[in-house]
């Protein structure tokens, strides 16, 4: 992957991020609920949005 890839992949996940998870009432809420390790998990597991940021870390690696 060449260093503009990863620049693009790093904003991408970025963009992501800031769009959706910044202020996610699903991460929120579960967070209240069921603590950081929870809602963590759900992000890394569940959610669509998590998935993509996984996918493209990956892709990182």
């Amino acid at each position: 992957m060449s260093e503009m890839e990863k620049q693009t992949a790093i904003s991408a996940v970025d963009d992501l991020m800031n769009t959706y998870c910044k202020e996610c009432p699903v991460k929120k809420q579960l967070r209240s609920e069921k603590g950081k390790l929870s809602a963590h998990k759900f992000c890394i597991s569940e959610c669509s949005i998590g998935l993509k940021i996984k996918e493209i870390g990956r892709l990182l690696s």
